[in-house]
């Protein structure tokens, strides 16, 4: 049956915050296709995931080139997506892609050189069958390329009209500083970074989240929910079907810890006498901060999606309820 979009997706206009200081607004939640939408996934699900989102207005699919496994193959599955159901909303979706880590032999096919960069987009372009994306990433800072030639192939990108912005992800606060200096003097601004963050990954609050509040620059965190931890599925072990239990996962069994679970299950009931699930408020936690614009998260079923969409539904953590989760993450 042909796909189309419920006419409800944009009954909640709050669903969409201003990034940084650009024009441009993302969903509070963007769904990320770093996990379950590869070649070894099964793809009507990864299509239902996808379609359900957009329903909920989520309108914002973040990929990148080595997304799978294999590597490539996520970006191939959205291209198809997008041809047989979403070609007709392409300008109601915010696409983006990145480049960084390996994705192929050889010296030019890995880091953050002009070579590579250029190279490794104009192949994502192929992959997902279209002419542009709308926001493309330096996935990771390049020790070894001077950050100017970096940078300068992200405002390659969008003066050939290849990608609508640019952004950077894992970057520390003084790359990050440098990095918005270098795009604001080429005429391309960076719009947004994205860092890994959540209730037990902290690193962005020592001097990053500062720097892109001054630099007027968004913040998409990836792993809001430590990869499935902070949700109620470890809460009794760990699943057959969870990603810990998955070979070509990125969470692994020996991190779920008798200390880390124990946190868990305090978060858990902290969560509930808020009425919420715990991955609602990781997700409420998370999207606390003034700079952040979105929230990525992944999913294996639509009810994942639909749960950590009702996370916004919920009051902002009170000034005790924040200490005490506080409290918890230190023991």
């Amino acid at each position: 049956m042909p796909y189309s979009p419920a006419p409800t997706r944009y009954d909640s206009p709050s669903l969409y915050r201003r990034c940084g200081r650009s024009g441009l607004k993302l969903p509070a939640l963007s769904l990320g296709l770093w996990h379950n939408f590869g070649g070894v996934d099964v793809y009507e699900n990864s299509r239902a995931l996808v379609l359900r989102a957009f329903d909920l207005g989520i309108t914002h699919f973040d990929l990148a080139n080595n997304y799978g496994p294999p590597p490539g193959s996520a970006e191939e599955n959205f291209g198809k997506m997008l041809r047989a159901d979403l070609s007709a909303h392409r300008d109601e979706l915010i696409i983006s892609t990145k480049a960084g880590y390996t994705m192929w032999p050889g010296p030019y096919g890995d880091w953050g050189s002009r070579k590579y960069l250029l190279s490794s987009l104009d192949q994502s372009l192929r992959r997902l069958g279209l002419s542009y994306v709308d926001i493309f990433y330096s996935h990771r800072p390049d020790p070894h390329t001077p950050l100017e030639e970096t940078m300068g192939a992200l405002a390659h990108a969008v003066r050939s009209g290849k990608a609508l912005y640019v952004g950077l992800s894992n970057y520390n606060a003084e790359q990050t500083a440098r990095a918005a200096q270098i795009l604001r003097d080429l005429g391309t601004p960076c719009l947004i970074h994205q860092p890994k963050y959540h209730l037990f990954e902290r690193w962005i609050e020592n001097g990053l989240t500062k720097v892109l509040s001054d630099e007027g620059i968004g913040c998409i965190p990836f792993c809001p929910l430590a990869q499935g931890l902070l949700t109620n599925r470890y809460l009794d072990g760990i699943p057959s079907d969870a990603r810990a239990a998955k070979a070509h996962g990125f969470l692994k069994a020996g991190q779920i810890t008798p200390a880390v679970l124990a946190k868990v299950q305090k978060l858990n009931v902290l969560a509930q006498a808020r009425g919420q699930t715990l991955a609602q408020m990781a997700l409420t936690w998370v999207l606390r901060q003034p700079v952040i614009t979105s929230a990525l998260i992944g999913a294996s079923k639509v009810a994942q999606i639909e749960d950590n969409l009702a996370a916004l539904k919920h009051p902002s953590l009170s000034a005790e309820e924040l200490t005490a989760i506080e409290t918890i993450v230190a023991q």
